[in-house]
């Protein structure tokens, strides 16, 4: 392609061409140089227009936004717009500013006007709040230098003020309405967790949870207090990935689920096991991690599972600070995996402590030092259970602004002494089978209630409900046998173990049976009992008698 002969044919070559030419033929006058173009003679060498031809004033008049010049260092009053004066009255011009413009006063501009004045830079301040003639208003107001002009001996500031009161009131609705919706999803949260955690006869607990930071979003953070009955007690705090309603509802069936696991009586790796099948038919895309434990006081141990959640954290009545690590599974709903438990020692005067990541979890830190922060501060907090979850958040840096929601329990093993120590005691007889092992087990619930100093119509009840557990054991199970007296503050406890894992089960006797009576009778006449299996193989089975209050 010929690219000149093409490029020859566009709009305006053609005459620039033309121009050229007659240009080249023109004989030069007196051989003088051609006028070169922008030079005079040329139609487009007439003067161009510029903004020092334009009225300043007058364009200054016009604009919407609020403007004053001033000059000098008293900042006397040279100008000021229709805009300006429509909204703050006129203003007489020569006046210093303090008393010409006293608005500016008020807001504290005036030594801000000084630095714009000495320093030549501009400043501005947002959003401040005014007082107008008619109304209050919010305005953004700069201060710019006006330079020295040619020949005179000072220069000025120009206030330049625009009106944002609209935006501010928008603004701050939008964060009233983020307000209500925070409350919302914060009482929403709160309503899914426990009212009011039960008390155990023999633990102090207490809990607390922080919604994290201003987010209307709601977490899925979770605890628990669950009494067994025998004197035992189920403690589980769990957090579900992630946050919003649907985070929050998983939440809400797990605890549920829990709840009811947890008054089968379980061991706490098959809670766990339980718990992780339902996460998976709840939602198979949120991750769940959770704590099981039970404390038995008998035993001063706290036996727990854990899936895929942070390790308890326990210190001894010597003040010793240590963690149980092991063992721990995967989170909830991954399948495939077969939990176990494991123990902990926790006799009298030993404080456990379950939270959620909130507590220990930071940007840029690895989560053992977390865990080694919280070691540290649980060694040097002392007091009731609510004391030290307090102290735990605000050692910790928790704070109504932070990112993660946290919930924190504490349970306290007391020490008893004095007449405390009276109100709590243990009592156990081994039980080594045949004829006699039934009037041996009277004689000893009936001595050992009377030591106690209960009441007849309690004592009479309490050999009654040993003398059935005792003969259902010898019929139905194996060596070894025990059985245990227990009381605390608000209750008997008479349990019977023996090596048989079988559990009794209450059923309706007929007429002509002559056995199968047993539970039913200990059902009727006990505030509650029940069963579980035991470590190691065996079961226990237990029932409660309320103390009379005094």
């Amino acid at each position: 392609m010929n690219l000149t002969r093409w490029s020859a044919r566009l709009p305006g070559t053609q005459r620039r061409n033309a121009q050229a030419a007659a240009a080249s033929t023109e004989p030069p006058s007196g051989g003088a140089v051609p006028a070169a173009r922008g030079q005079a003679g040329d139609p487009a060498d007439a003067p161009a227009h510029t903004l020092d031809a334009l009225p300043v004033r007058e364009v200054l008049a016009r604009l919407p936004a609020l403007i004053a010049v001033t000059h000098g260092s008293a900042h006397r009053l040279g100008y000021v717009n229709e805009a300006y004066a429509e909204v703050f009255g006129p203003r007489t011009p020569g006046e210093p500013a303090r008393e010409a413009l006293p608005e500016l006063a008020e807001l504290g501009l005036l030594p801000l006007m000084d630095q714009v004045f000495r320093g030549g830079k501009p400043r501005t301040v947002k959003a401040r709040k005014v007082a107008t003639a008619t109304r209050q208003g919010y305005f953004t107001i700069t201060c710019s230098p006006v330079p020295v002009k040619d020949g005179g001996d000072t220069g000025g500031v120009l206030v330049f003020a625009t009106d944002v009161t609209d935006q501010v009131q928008s603004a701050e609705r939008l964060r009233e309405s983020e307000r209500r919706l925070h409350a919302t999803a914060v009482t929403l949260q709160r309503s899914l967790l426990p009212q009011e955690l039960e008390q155990p006869d023999d633990l102090r607990v207490a809990a607390t949870y922080q919604p994290g930071g201003t987010d209307a979003a709601v977490g899925g953070d979770w605890y628990d207090v669950i009494t067994l009955g025998a004197g035992r007690t189920a403690l589980v705090i769990g957090d579900v990935m992630g946050r919003g309603v649907r985070a929050a509802a998983v939440m809400g069936q797990l605890r549920t689920a829990v709840r009811a696991y947890a008054r089968l009586d379980l061991p706490p790796h098959e809670v766990i096991q339980l718990l992780d099948g339902l996460a998976a038919e709840i939602d198979a895309t949120q991750i769940a991690t959770c704590v099981y434990a039970v404390h038995d006081p008998s035993e001063s141990r706290l036996s727990y599972a854990s899936a895929g959640h942070l390790p308890i954290v326990v210190r001894d009545a010597d003040g010793t600070v240590h963690r149980a690590d092991e063992p721990t599974g995967p989170p909830l709903g991954t399948g495939g995996w077969v939990h176990t438990s494991g123990t902990v020692p926790l006799g009298p005067g030993a404080t456990a402590v379950l939270y959620t990541d909130g507590l220990i979890e930071r940007r840029g830190e690895d989560i053992d030092e977390g865990v080694s922060a919280l070691m540290n501060t649980l060694a040097g907090a002392t007091g009731s259970p609510q004391v030290i979850c307090d102290r735990l958040l605000r050692a910790l840096g928790v704070t109504s602004e932070h990112a993660d929601d946290v919930a924190v329990l504490v349970m306290q093993y007391p020490q008893r002494e004095g007449t405390g120590s009276e109100l709590f005691r243990n009592a156990s007889l081994e039980l080594l089978g045949g004829v006699e092992a039934a009037p041996r087990a009277r004689a000893f619930a009936q001595g050992v209630l009377t030591s106690w100093r209960f009441p007849v119509e309690l004592i009479d009840l309490g050999v009654l409900a040993a003398s059935e557990l005792v003969a259902n054991s010898l019929q139905h199970g194996v060596p070894p046998m025990r059985l245990r007296l227990r009381r605390t503050d608000r209750r008997l406890i008479i349990e019977v173990t023996d090596g048989d894992d079988h559990l009794p089960r209450r059923r309706r006797a007929e007429p002509v049976d002559e056995a199968g009576r047993g539970i039913s009778i200990i059902a009727t006449i006990a505030s509650a009992w029940g069963s579980r299996r035991t470590p190691g193989g065996g079961k226990a089975v237990w029932c409660e008698f309320a103390l009379p209050t005094t």
